[in-house]
Order: structure tokens, then C-alpha cells, then sequence
């Protein structure tokens, strides 16, 4: 295995933590959780590669992160402060990939489900790693020119990666000989040579320093210094001049006595160190990369002007002046420089060029593209973001004569692209990692769990239709290193993405990375102007060079109306539902053949003729006519299109009584998509919402409007300041009555302390914005007749409940024609009027209802009808439980009066006990504005646990947050990455992996090996974490498990950091609470004594610590 040259700029390729938290939600029902620092964890791996999304992760300045997969090595891309010049470096061994990471992590990835991970503890940027071959150890490069020695250890059957070395050079004057100052302040290439025993360390002042690398000890009396190297060169070449930075380090895979060192000045050098002398020198142009041939005859060198060169090490000439071939590819007009190249040769006798830029610089100067040349075939791969780096998988046996190459990898600023290059026409390979999620912005996504087979089946083979592999193509994923240890999953989890370029796409969330399944797009049912574009672009297009599209990120959208805003989907029927940005609604089924037919339009009034409204906004998008052909998969059925055509803001579907509802800013409908015919409308406008007229597009905003709001302000703040005057001498009595009371016997429990909430005011801008909307077959009208019935919260705090006549079915039959009525049957009006995020019906039992034909096709148990249901509703200050249908409170819980924070995302989630197989509970899992995560029971809402997740910075990650029904959870951790938590002991989705190494470990090296730190602070924002060896199954290992009353030593303790989160689809709403973090430590500290808030003052008194294994 050799070192890779490196790629100019650094990459933006991201990486995933994944954070969870293992709950142990066990005992009686309504009995409170207890969490032991045991049973709460944090684990990170590789879930996709990605792009700019880096803002959040180096802000903390942690450096590279160390990636390791099965079969690689790679580099992911800065985040921030500054690094986005950092050089960057592809490492390939032939069954393993390494990434590099703007971080102090390394990433490492292999076959599918092997990932290793790394993390430095200098904050430095790694630059380069270096694979030793068969020893399972890894050497990496940061920029302070620091090297760190890695190595895979087994601990309980899985492996891990573990740093056992790290040198620091010195860098005193005269250290690098006639570089004097710059001494080895900057290393810029590292070799491998001798099997990985020793390295070779080429500096910025041209000097080349040896390295012992088993101990990581530099070599006295072997330092290569650019005079004695001068002394091989002609005088006139001299001139006084610097040979400049050491650009490459080559090595000769059968001799490795000979190295080839590359100046930036052009000047080549194969230097032999037994003799330690220059055996042959090649002087050429400004230099940017080499490469050996494999049997060291031929060496090829890539040049600043767009050009390459080949040249022969087997004259008898000890000085070359001219190449033996010099060629402009893309010539002879002025080019860009070639930034990498390799020759791989072939049992065949042709071989393989392949090289990144050296485009005409007028013509195609902005273009990204590898050229791959064999025999008389020239291919341009025409990337749509810029390139970082680029290797073969090959043969890297001495004993084998030819490379043979495989496969070219070629990684990206936003995505890894393979090609199979033994297939004609060299086609792409499909990635089971890594896949670009952002191949257009991510606007909403959702979760569906328990996918059953057979609709999985279904989607797999839709996708399968659309990326079809050439018959003659028998490649698979070539890096395969490593073996994953974990189980295949008992459950199929979906996660859905919906895009601004209105494409919906599905990814199998099952395991530990993403794996892309199924795409699908709406754009085809509307007319833009895509087309037309596309054509003048191919008529654009000439013959030379021959480019070819290759990848599949595309960040632009031809019309932002397509962007999708809501999903939803049935798993038993296989039908779904897509909302859009220009108020579309499209209804579709899944059909396993291609067809050709038309699409139902239909349009829903939610302003219902009122006057004195005028959309302000985007018009609305026009839909084809006549029949359309349509592939396997997703194909819409009924268009449903609301006017004023603004953005669909909630969604909801039962596909049992063939209905859908949806809300926007204005109002709410309800649609019967098997009649093809509207139900119901309802305007939810304040009459002086004017705000809701301009559309989320527009960017016109109502000074009037804007000044009233500002006088409104300043009157009150003017009130409540003559209040606080007036209450001052009542506050000191007060005081002096709570010191009295602290002398007395505490017998007595106190009220928590809460804070005082204002009112909303009525015509705030938005309140009219449709939050969340449900059905439920529940008693609304009696207690003694359930039916079905429709819920939807506004922005405003209202809540309407409408009874539903639905035609009901006989047997399995579709049910009858006959129109469906919606007649409204309550209406609640919250006192503070927040925001109304979520709504639930709860049976007899307490447990909330199952979804549509969960319980008609015995795949859940049946809801309780006999006892009293209750409607759980949740707003971003409260949640509260009441009875129905006199729809009566019954429990609450002040969120914000409590804790000072406001709800974002809710959702109710089964807790399976880890002690009993058959004991789950349902609880309320709540994210709030701080970026904390809290759970309750239900109906009782008795805070059991609540911990930080997200950065409360990240207003973004917390709103694109989606919990699952088993306790896990999905956010952007940035534009392009999702993260992934779990609150659920029992339901933990992570990495467990092994690698066979068979090479000897020597047990001196242990005295060397770096002791673990107790905690190491985390990139990418995540928490501090605890080093603890853990068993196999997850489970804390017994010699360092604690009761759950027994105390964590000082020095384990960490205090919580928050995670970086991601972006929703919802409406853009305030996200910034007027608490303040320093408000909430003080409450916390006074509120202990409420039976709610047990727990908490614990909580805020000593951090759980976090375990990672």
C-alpha cells in the first residue's frame, strides 16, 4: 500500500456522530425512571458525506477527525475557522479507505457497518494519513507537523481505534541544514518505506528528515539536505536559487533503497541511500505531483501549466533535460495546472492515465473533472463540485507485476464517487455509504418504523428500476476490509427527505449509515423551465473535451415552488402524500410497473371568498395536461391545490378512510382523494394578519405594521417598570415572610416556583399558521358513540375538533361513494394561545391510538373503547391532558413555567425494558428550544429524564429534529448530515466491527502506548465523554458498573455539552425564549422540592457522565 499524493484545497466532506442515550425505562406503570451514568452513552460514526454544513463543528477549532471504513481511508472537508486551505490526502490500501476530517478525528470505513473512529486531543488539522501495510496501524500528519501513531485494538470481540504514539519535531535554528529558520516547522509530504518501518518526512525548506517509525524517533546522520542535493544538478541550473518545498516522495515498490523526491522548482531526483547519492536527475517545469511506473522504468510528472510528462529511469544518462513524452492534453491554449496523476499499467500491455485539471482555462477554467486516458479513449468525468482527491484500487503485491486497477475512487467537496474500471464504459458503482443527502437542500424529512417486507421489497425494486447496472457489470463495493460483527435488524426503518428540487428520497435507516433506496420527483407533474435550459445546455456542449456527467449532487432548483415541505406515508396500503412550497398537495401509490395516465386536479378555497385579503405571494404551479408516463414506484393519483397557493405547513393522511388534511398559513382542508372531492375548509386568518398575505417568498414586510408592534413594546415595558416601583416594598415582605418560613419545620411541601407567562397577543403576525393536524376514531360528540374525527392546532393556540361521517366499509371492500361530512364539534381556545405543536388521543388505557389498520389487520392491539379517552395537547409552553368529550382538564405540565424553555418537536415513543423482554412503556419525548431533550410519562406527564442534545444555538438542527416510535431520533447536524440519538436503552443502533490483522504485535510497545485521558472533549459539539470498557453486547462492563445510588468520582464527572442540530420544513417561528441559560440554573436550583421537577436539581448538581464504547 502506498501514500496517495495529495489534493490541493481541502474537502467539505462531513462526517455523523451519533449520539445515545440509554434510558433504562423500567418498573410499574406510572413509576418514575431512574438513569445511572451506566446506562447513558455516546456513540459516533459515518452516516453520509457532505458539504458546507460545516459551520457548527469547527467553530470549537478541534482539528481532523479519523474515519476508518471498511476497505478505506478518506478525508472529510473543513468546517470552519479557516482551515478551508488545509491540503488534504486520499489513502488507499486495497480492502481499507481513510478520511481526513478538518478536525482532530480520523475516520475510518471498510465493507459496510465497518467504521472505526479516532479522535486527536491536539486541536490541530490533520493533513495526511498514511496506512502501515498489514499491521492495522495508521500514521497521521496534523499541521503543526506533529505525527500520531494509530492502531486497531480488540477489546470484547470488537475492535477499536486506539492512538499509541504522537512526536512532535523539534524546530531549532540550524535544524534544517541550509534552510536554517524554517527548520521542520512545516512537514508537506510523508512517505512510507521499508514496510512501514521507517518513514521519509519532506519539509517547506526542501529538506527530507528520516523517521523511525515504531517509535516515532527521528534518525540522526540521515537527514537529506538540499545542498547535498545541488551537488548532482549542473551549475548553470543552480543560479542561486531555492529548490523550493518538497512536493512529493515517491518510493519503488521492489527496491525500497531508492526514493523519488519531486522540488517544487521541477526538479526530480531519485536518490539512492544506500549509496547516498543522486542516481539519476530529471530537471522539468514548476511541479504539482509524480508518480512511479510500478517497475520503476517510467515515471510521469504533472506541471503547473496544464501539462505532463513522462520520463525514463533507464538511460544511461544520469541527467535528463527533456522528457520522453511532454503533452498539453487540453492544449494548446493556456490551461490549469494538473493537480494529480497517476500510471497504472495492465497485464494487456496499454495502461491507464488519470489525472484531476489541466482544463482550458477560458473555456471550461470553472469545470471539476478527472480525465481518465487508456490506449485512445479519453473520458472527461465532469463532477459538479470540486475535486480533493482520487485513487485506484490495485494490486499493491511486490510480486505481482502489473497494477490491474480496479476501480477509481474519487472523493469530492460534497459526495465519493467509485467507477468500475474493468466494466466498459467504466460505470459508476453504488455507494452503501457515504451517499451525498444533500444532492439538493434538505427542507423536511420523516421517519417510518416497522416497514413491513413487503412494501420494502417493493421500494427496493422501484430503485433498482432507476439506477439499472449494466448486464455485463459484475462489480461490487471494492473495499470490503474488515467484518461487521453487528445483527441485521429485526425491523426496517425508513427515513424520508424531501428536497427543494421537489424530490422525495428514501433511505434505509435500518443500520448504522444511510443506504439509499428510492427517489422520487414531482417536477414532472408541472411545467418549468427546466427543460428548455437543458436543452440549450446540450446544444451548448461541443465534442471536445468529452465530458461526462458523473455523480449525482445537484444543489440547484429550477423553481424553489417545487421545493417539498411535508411527507407522509402509510405503510400497508403503500400510499403517501407530498406537500409542497407553492401549497400543492399530491396523493400517491406505489405501483411496481411503469404507466401512463392523468393526474386529478382539484382546488380547495381556504380563504372562502373573504375580503379584504390580496396574495402578496408566488403564483401557483401549473400542472401538465393529458396523460403522462410515469415509472415503477411512487405515481401521483390526485393533485390537490390550495389556495392562496403558500406553503403547505402540516399534513396528515388515513388511508382507511381515504382521506387527507392539510393546512397552510391561512387555513386548514380536508380532502376525500377516492371521490376526488373536497371535504372541508376552514380560514384560520386574523383579521389583522396581514402578514400571512406575502408568502414565505416575499420580502415585503408592513412598516406600519412594524412600527406599531415597536410603540406596542415600549408602552409595555413602560407599565410594567411602574409596577416594579409600586411592588417594592411588597417583594420586601415577601423576602422576609420566605426567611421566617426557612426557620420553621419543613413539614409542609412548597408550591414550585414558576415563572409568570404573558399572554400572546390575538393578531400577532402568523397566528393564523395550521402547527399540526390528526385523525382519531374517539367519542367527541358522547361518550357512548366513537366515530372518526379530525384535529387542528394554529399558531394561535386554537384547537378545532371536527366529527367525521365516513361511509363505512363492508369487509375489505373500498367503502361506498357516498360524500363524506365533517361537522365541528369542539372548539378550544389555550389561555396563554401558544403555538400548538402536537395533538394525540389517548384510549382507556392511557395509550395512544394505533394507525390506521393497525388494529383492523390484528397488527396491534386494540385500542381500549370502553373507558374514557382523553386528548393529550401539546403547545410550545405546556402540555395538557383532557377528558373527553366534555374535554375538561385533567393534567398539565407548565414547561415553560418550570424550566424556562419552549417546545419545538413532541412525540410519543414505546421504551422496551432492557430487564423484561415483554415491558414497554409509552412516554412523551419533547425537544425544546434549548436544545434539551426531556421525557414524560403519560397520561400522568411526570418528568422522567432530560438531557442536552443540541446545541440551543443550532435553531436549525432543532427544528428539522424527527423522533421515531422507539426512542431514537433524527437531526441535521449540518445542511447535509443527519445525526442520530437514541433515548431507548434497548433500541441502539452502532457500530461493532473487527479487523484481522495478522501481523505480530510486540508487547514492548505497550510502555509507549498513550494513556487514556478520563474525558476528551468532542468535535463537532457533541459532549465530553468517558472512556469505559463496556461487554459486547453493550451492556457497561461489570468491574466498572456502579449502583444506581453510587456516586461518580469527581474527576469522571463532565458537564453536558449540547449536540449541533438541523433545519424543518416548518414555518420559520421565533426560536430565541427571553430565559436565559443563567435563569434556568437559578430556578433549577430553588425547585427541588416539587414532585414534577424531581430530579432535576440532581440533574443540574452533578452531569450524568457519558460512556462511549
Amino acid at each position: 500500500m502506498g501514500a496517495w499524493p495529495c489534493a490541493r484545497p481541502g474537502p467539505k466532506v462531513l462526517s455523523v456522530f451519533v449520539f445515545s442515550l440509554a434510558s433504562a425505562l423500567q418498573g410499574g406503570s406510572g413509576t418514575q425512571a431512574h438513569f445511572t451514568d451506566e446506562e447513558v452513552k455516546v456513540t459516533q460514526y459515518q452516516l453520509a458525506v457532505q458539504s458546507e454544513a460545516c459551520s457548527l463543528i469547527l467553530g470549537v477549532s478541534w482539528g481532523y477527525r479519523l474515519v476508518l471504513l471498511q476497505g478505506w481511508v478518506s478525508l472529510l472537508g473543513p468546517w470552519r475557522a479557516g482551515l478551508t486551505g488545509a491540503r488534504w490526502r486520499v489513502l488507499g490500501r486495497e480492502d481499507l479507505l481513510c478520511l481526513l476530517l478538518p478536525l482532530t478525528s480520523a475516520l475510518s470505513y471498510g465493507a459496510p457497518g465497518v467504521e472505526f473512529t479516532g479522535l486527536h486531543r491536539d486541536t490541530a488539522t490533520v493533513t495526511q494519513m498514511h496506512f502501515l501495510p498489514g499491521q492495522g496501524r495508521l500514521l497521521t500528519l496534523l499541521d503543526d507537523s506533529s505525527l500520531h501513531l494509530w492502531e486497531i485494538a480488540h477489546h470484547n470481540g470488537c475492535a477499536h481505534l486506539e492512538e499509541a504514539l504522537s512526536f512532535q519535531p523539534p524546530s531549532r535554528l540550524g535544524f534544517d541544514g541550509a534552510s536554517g529558520p524554517l527548520s521542520l516547522a512545516r512537514v508537506t509530504v510523508v512517505l512510507l518505506v521499508t514496510a512501514g518501518d521507517m518513514a521519509a518526512l519532506g519539509t517547506e525548506g526542501g529538506s527530507v528528515f528520516f523517521l523511525d517509525v515504531p517509535t516515532l524517533t527521528l534518525l540522526e546522520g540521515r537527514t537529506l539536505v538540499p545542498d547535498e542535493v545541488l551537488r548532482s544538478v549542473p551549475d548553470d541550473y543552480r543560479c542561486g536559487k531555492a529548490l523550493g518545498p518538497v512536493e512529493s516522495l515517491q518510493g519503488h515498490l521492489r527496491d525500497p533503497t531508492k526514493i523519488l523526491i519531486g522540488y517544487s522548482r521541477g526538479l526530480l531526483v531519485i536518490w539512492n541511500q544506500a549509496a547516498q547519492c543522486a542516481d539519476r536527475v530529471f530537471l522539468g517545469n514548476q511541479l504539482e505531483s509524480l508518480c512511479w511506473e510500478r517497475s520503476g522504468s517510467t515515471l510521469v510528472s504533472s506541471h503547473s501549466d496544464g501539462s505532463y510528462a513522462v520520463w525514463s529511469a533507464d538511460t544511461g544518462d544520469s541527467l535528463m533535460t527533456q522528457p520522453t513524452v511532454a503533452t498539453t492534453p487540453y492544449g494548446p491554449f493556456p490551461c490549469k495546472a494538473i493537480n494529480k496523476i497517476l500510471w497504472r499499467n495492465c497485464e494487456s500491455g496499454d495502461h491507464f492515465i488519470i489525472f484531476s485539471g489541466g482544463m482550458p482555462r477560458a473555456s471550461y477554467g470553472d469545470r471539476h473533472c478527472v480525465s481518465v486516458l487508456r490506449a485512445e479513449t479519453l473520458v472527461t468525468l465532469d463532477f459538479t463540485s470540486r475535486i480533493i482527491d482520487f485513487f485506484t484500487v490495485h494490486s499493491t503485491r511486490p510480486e505481482d507485476e502489473f497494477d490491474e486497477p480496479q476501480a477509481l475512487a474519487v472523493l469530492l467537496e460534497e459526495e465519493l464517487v467509485v467507477l468500475d474500471l474493468q466494466t466498459p464504459g467504466w460505470p459508476a458503482v453504488p455507494a452503501p455509504y457515504l451517499a451525498p443527502l444533500h444532492s439538493s437542500a434538505i427542507t423536511c424529512s420523516a421517519h417510518v418504523a416497522n416497514v413491513p417486507a413487503k412494501l420494502w421489497a417493493r421500494i427496493v425494486s422501484a430503485g433498482e428500476q432507476q439506477s439499472p447496472q449494466p448486464a455485463s457489470s459484475s462489480s461490487s463495493w471494492p473495499i470490503t476490509g474488515g467484518r461487521n460483527l453487528a445483527q441485521e435488524p429485526s425491523q426496517r426503518g425508513l427515513l424520508l427527505t424531501g428536497h427543494e428540487d421537489g424530490t422525495v428520497r428514501f433511505w434505509d435507516a435500518s443500520g448504522v449509515a444511510l443506504r439509499p433506496l428510492y427517489k422520487l420527483s414531482t417536477a414532472g407533474l408541472f411545467q418549468t423551465d427546466c427543460e428548455h435550459a437543458d436543452s440549450l445546455a446540450q446544444a451548448a456542449e461541443d465534442d471536445w473535451p468529452p465530458f461526462r456527467k458523473v455523480g449525482c449532487f445537484d444543489p440547484y432548483s429550477d423553481d424553489p415552488r417545487l421545493g417539498v415541505q411535508k411527507v407522509a406515508l402509510c405503510k400497508y396500503t403503500a400510499q403517501m402524500v407530498v406537500a409542497g412550497t407553492a401549497g400543492q398537495v399530491l396523493v400517491l401509490e406505489l405501483s411496481d410497473v411503469p404507466s401512463e395516465q392523468a393526474v386529478s386536479v382539484a382546488s380547495v378555497d381556504l380563504l372562502q371568498d373573504r375580503e379584504g385579503f390580496t396574495w402578496k405571494g408566488h403564483e401557483r404551479l401549473s400542472p401538465r395536461t393529458g396523460p403522462l408516463p410515469w415509472p415503477a414506484g411512487f405515481q401521483p393519483r390526485v393533485l390537490v391545490q390550495c389556495l392562496p397557493p403558500a406553503a403547505v405547513t402540516a399534513v396528515t393522511l388515513h388511508a382507511e378512510w381515504n382521506l387527507v388534511a392539510f393546512g397552510t398559513s391561512h387555513g386548514f382542508g380536508l380532502f376525500d382523494y377516492q371521490r376526488r372531492s373536497p371535504v372541508l375548509a376552514r380560514c384560520t386568518l386574523h383579521p389583522n394578519d396581514s402578514l400571512a398575505m406575502e408568502g414565505p417568498l416575499s420580502r415585503v414586510k408592513s412598516l406600519k405594521k412594524s412600527l406599531r408592534q415597536s410603540f406596542r413594546r415600549i408602552r409595555k415595558s413602560r407599565v410594567s417598570g411602574k409596577k416594579r416601583t409600586a411592588n417594592t416594598t411588597s417583594k420586601l415582605q415577601e423576602a422576609n415572610a420566605q426567611l421566617a418560613e426557612q426557620t420553621c419545620p419543613h413539614d409542609v411541601e412548597m408550591t414550585p416556583v414558576q415563572r409568570r407567562i404573558e399572554p400572546r397577543s390575538a393578531d400577532d403576525s402568523l397566528s393564523g399558521v395550521v402547527r399540526c393536524l390528526y385523525f382519531a376514531d374517539t367519542f367527541l360528540r358522547d361518550a357512548a358513540h366513537h366515530g372518526p374525527t379530525m384535529w387542528a392546532g394554529t399558531n394561535s393556540g386554537s384547537v378545532f375538533a371536527y366529527a367525521l361521517e365516513v361511509p363505512a366499509a363492508a369487509g375489505g371492500e373500498k367503502r361506498p361513494e357516498r360524500a363524506v361530512e365533517a361537522v365541528l364539534g369542539k372548539e378550544v381556545q389555550l389561555m396563554h394561545r401558544a403555538p400548538v405543536v402536537a395533538i394525540a388521543v389517548l384510549d382507556g388505557r392511557g395509550r395512544p391510538l394505533p394507525e390506521p389498520y393497525e388494529a383492523s389487520r390484528d397488527l396491534a392491539q386494540a385500542p381500549d373503547m370502553q373507558g374514557g379517552h382523553a386528548v393529550l395537547i401539546a403547545s410550545e409552553e405546556q402540555f395538557k391532558v383532557f377528558t373527553l368529550p366534555k374535554v375538561s382538564a385533567k393534567t398539565k405540565f407548565k414547561l415553560t413555567a418550570h424550566e424556562g424553555c419552549r417546545v419545538r418537536k413532541v412525540a410519543l415513543a414505546t421504551f422496551a425494558s432492557v430487564a423484561c423482554e415483554d415491558y414497554a412503556e409509552t412516554c412523551l419525548a419533547c425537544l425544546t428550544n434549548l436544545g434539551d431533550v426531556h421525557v414524560f410519562s403519560v397520561p400522568g406527564l411526570r418528568p422522567q429524564v432530560h438531557y442536552s442534545c443540541i446545541r440551543k444555538e443550532d435553531i436549525s438542527g432543532i427544528a428539522s429534529c424527527v423522533f421515531t416510535r422507539h426512542g431514537q431520533g433524527f437531526y441535521l447536524i449540518s445542511p447535509s448530515e443527519f445525526e442520530r440519538f437514541s433515548l431507548s436503552a434497548r433500541n441502539i443502533t452502532e457500530p461493532l466491527c473487527s479487523l484481522d490483522i495478522s501481523w505480530p504485535r510486540d508487547s514492548t510497545r505497550a510502555s509507549h502506548r498513550l494513556r487514556e485521558s478520563p474525558k476528551l472533549s468532542q468535535a463537532n459539539g457533541t459532549p465530553g465523554i468517558v472512556l469505559a470498557s463496556r461487554s459486547r453486547d453493550g451492556s457497561p462492563d461489570p468491574g466498572h458498573s456502579k449502583g444506581a445510588d453510587t456516586p461518580e468520582p469527581p474527576e469522571a464527572m463532565l458537564s453536558p455539552m449540547s449536540i449541533d442540530s438541523a433545519t424543518s420544513a416548518d414555518t420559520t417561528l421565533d426560536t430565541t425564549g427571553d430565559v436565559t441559560v443563567e435563569d434556568v440554573k437559578d430556578f433549577l436550583g430553588s425547585s427541588e422540592e416539587s414532585e414534577n421537577l424531581r430530579n432535576l436539581a440532581e440533574d443540574e448538581a452533578r452531569a450524568c457522565a457519558i460512556l462511549i464504547k
